[in-house]
């Protein structure tokens, strides 16, 4: 895979513009356009995928800045500025949704991207990591593992001694499971039922454990 200057310049010139969202509080404008960085880092990832670049690699590189992100944004909730966890959540959720749509689409326009580790699962092309080159897949893994971790800590750390009824922190747990089970499949598909269950039942007890039902007695 060879870019040439035009595909370069447009590729940084994406990268540049996700670069202003991600520093936008910077500007001192006391608007919320920063949450967009976590949709408009799927891009300049898509443009190199879209152009010929290694898909599994994109990917890897859409962990980095959506971690990028969520670090920024954690970093702000712990210093109590004007981020929300739930404000946070919406827009990661909107850039993998966004991500998903497009992995839907950019290899069904462009057949010849339709190329092992990319698999089609149901609608969408997605890496098939146990295809990947063995240092690629092993990137790909530890940033997701990073990735998920991310999200599921501040939310941790969110409700702790709050009052929080108990169907509410099954459906707490529910939320995770399929990131749960994407962690287990890339890591260990052989025993994902049993790891999904596992992580599970370990963030149910941690739960029970931070959290309060508001009947405890003093």
């Amino acid at each position: 895979m060879a870019f040439d200057i035009s595909a370069i310049i447009i590729l940084v010139t994406l990268c540049i513009i996700f670069g202003i969202f991600l520093v936008f509080d910077l500007f001192g404008r006391n608007e919320k356009y920063g949450y967009l960085a976590y949709i408009v880092a799927v891009v300049p990832v898509n443009y190199y995928w879209g152009m010929g670049g290694d898909p599994v690699f994109a990917y890897i590189i859409l962990f980095l800045l959506w971690i990028a992100t969520i670090l920024r944004d954690t970093i702000s909730v712990q210093r109590k500025k004007d981020k929300e966890i739930n404000e946070i959540l919406l827009y990661f959720a909107l850039g993998v949704l966004i991500q998903l749509i497009i992995s839907a689409i950019i290899p069904e326009s462009n057949p010849a991207l339709q190329v092992l580790p990319i698999q089609k699962f149901w609608f969408f092309w997605l890496p098939n990591i146990h295809l990947a080159e063995a240092s690629i897949a092993l990137g790909f893994k530890v940033l997701a593992t990073i990735l998920i971790s991310l999200i599921i800590v501040p939310l941790i750390l969110d409700v702790k001694d709050e009052e929080v009824p108990l169907p509410i922190v099954i459906i707490f747990v529910a939320i995770f499971i399929i990131p749960f089970l994407y962690l287990s499949y890339i890591w260990i598909p052989e025993a994902i039922a049993v790891l999904t269950f596992l992580f599970s039942v370990i963030l149910f007890i941690i739960m029970l454990l931070i959290t309060r039902s508001g009947k405890e007695t003093t």
